[in-house]
C-alpha cells in the first residue's frame, strides 16, 4: 500500500510538473487567452514596471518578446506561428501589412485615451483614419557627435560627414533606408527615390565615405558613442537621447538637407487571440500618466500631448528631439517602396558593405 501511494504521489508530481512545462511552451509560442497578452515590440522600448502595472491592474499576464526589424517582425507574423496580440511596427511597414490583410481593424470605441494623441500624428498617409494603427513614438534619424574630441564641428549638412579629419570615427547603424536615404539626402534627392541612377549615383558616392567609417553597428553604436570609442554615428533621435544622457559632450543634429521623420505605431495582428485584451493594453499605453513615464524612459519622442504637460520642461522644449515646424517640412516619411524596389536598395547596401571589406 505504502509503494502504490508513492507511485500515485510520483505521478501526480510528475503531471504537475508537466502541466507547468506545457503552460511555459505555450507562453514562448504566443499562445494567447483571455488571460494572456502576447507583446511584440522593439528592444528596449517599453518601461517594463508599466507591464507591471498593466497586469496588476487587468489580471492579463502580458507575453512580451522583442525584434530587431520591421523586416523580422513582419516576417514572424506572416509565418503565423506565434499569435501576438500587439505589435509595434513602423509607418511602411504598417502599410504593407494592411494591403496584405495581417492587421486587425481597430475598435475606437475601446480606445478612450486616443483623444490624447496630438492631431498632427494622426489620420497619416500610411494609415488614413488610424483604422489599424495608433501612435507609439516618434523621432528622427540624424547625426550624434562628441563635441569634446571634435572641437568647433557641426554637422548642418551631411556633407560634413565626409570631411577628412573623421577618418576612422563615423558609426553607421546597419539599415538599408537610413543609410541609402542619408546617400540619397546629401545630394538632394528624395529618401523616396527609386530612380536607379540616382541610387547608383547615392551608392558611388557614399563608397566614397568608406576611409571615415569605423563600422556599421546595431545597438552596440550607443556603448561606443557613449565611451567614446568613436566620435559621430547616424543614429535615431531616441537612441541620441539616451546617449547623450550616458555623455554630456554628445550633441545630435539633423542636417539642413532633410531626413527621415519615422513612427512606430501600436497595431493588433490579424492572428491576435486576444483581441478584446490587445485594446486594453493599447489604451492603457495611450493614458497621460503612463505615456510620460514610458517616454522618460525610453527618451524618444511622444506624440502623446497630454504626456507632455507632466514631462519635464527641458525634456520637452528641446527642439533636437521636438524639431521646429520648420525643419519638419523638410523631413519625410518611409513609403513603402515595394518589393522589388526594396530588395534593389538592399542589394545596394550589401555592395556598400562589402566595398568597405
Amino acid at each position: 500500500m505504502k509503494k502504490l501511494m508513492q507511485a500515485f504521489v510520483a505521478i501526480v508530481i510528475v503531471s504537475a510538473l508537466l502541466l507547468v512545462a506545457i503552460n511555459r511552451l505555450n507562453a514562448s509560442a504566443g499562445y494567447s487567452g483571455d488571460n494572456t497578452l502576447t507583446v511584440y515590440n522593439w528592444g528596449d522600448y517599453i518601461d517594463e514596471e508599466l507591464i507591471e502595472q498593466f497586469e496588476e491592474e487587468t489580471g492579463i499576464t502580458i507575453i512580451y518578446e522583442t525584434f530587431d526589424s520591421n523586416e523580422a517582425m513582419m516576417t514572424k507574423i506572416e509565418q503565423g506561428g506565434t499569435s501576438y496580440d500587439v505589435a509595434v511596427p513602423s509607418e511602411y511597414t504598417i502599410e504593407k501589412m494592411i494591403e496584405q490583410d495581417l492587421l486587425i481593424e481597430l475598435d475606437h470605441s475601446k480606445l478612450p485615451n486616443l483623444e490624447n494623441i496630438d492631431e498632427r500624428f494622426m489620420d497619416l498617409a500610411f494609415d488614413p483614419g488610424n483604422k489599424y494603427s495608433v501612435p507609439y513614438f516618434w523621432g528622427t534619424v540624424g547625426i550624434v557627435y562628441n563635441k569634446e574630441m571634435l572641437g568647433d564641428m557641426t554637422f548642418s549638412s551631411w556633407d560634413d560627414l565626409w570631411n577628412p579629419s573623421l577618418e576612422n570615427e563615423i558609426l553607421l547603424v546597419d539599415g538599408a533606408r537610413e543609410v541609402i536615404g542619408m546617400g540619397l539626402n546629401s545630394l538632394g534627392y528624395s529618401l523616396n527615390d527609386t530612380n536607379k541612377d540616382h541610387l547608383q549615383e547615392a551608392t558611388e558616392k557614399l563608397k566614397t565615405l568608406t576611409p571615415n567609417i569605423k563600422a556599421i553597428v546595431g545597438d552596440e553604436n550607443k556603448l561606443l558613442m557613449a565611451n567614446e570609442e568613436a566620435a559621430v554615428a547616424l543614429v535615431w533621435s531616441g537612441d541620441a537621447s539616451e546617449i547623450m544622457f550616458e555623455n554630456e559632450n554628445l550633441d545630435y543634429a539633423v542636417p539642413e538637407e532633410g531626413s527621415n521623420l519615422w513612427f512606430d505605431n501600436m497595431v493588433i495582428p490579424s492572428t491576435a487571440r486576444n483581441v478584446d485584451g490587445a485594446h486594453q493594453f493599447i489604451n492603457f499605453m495611450l493614458d497621460a500618466e503612463v505615456a510620460a513615464q514610458n517616454t522618460e524612459y525610453v527618451s524618444y519622442s511622444t506624440p502623446n500631448k497630454e504626456a507632455l504637460k507632466l514631462m519635464p520642461e527641458d525634456m520637452v522644449k528641446d527642439e533636437r528631439f521636438y524639431p521646429s515646424p520648420e525643419l519638419t517640412e523638410k523631413l519625410e516619411v518611409y513609403e513603402n517602396l515595394g518589393k522589388e524596389n526594396l530588395s534593389y536598395y538592399n542589394d545596394l547596401f550589401l555592395e556598400f558593405k562589402m566595398y568597405r571589406k
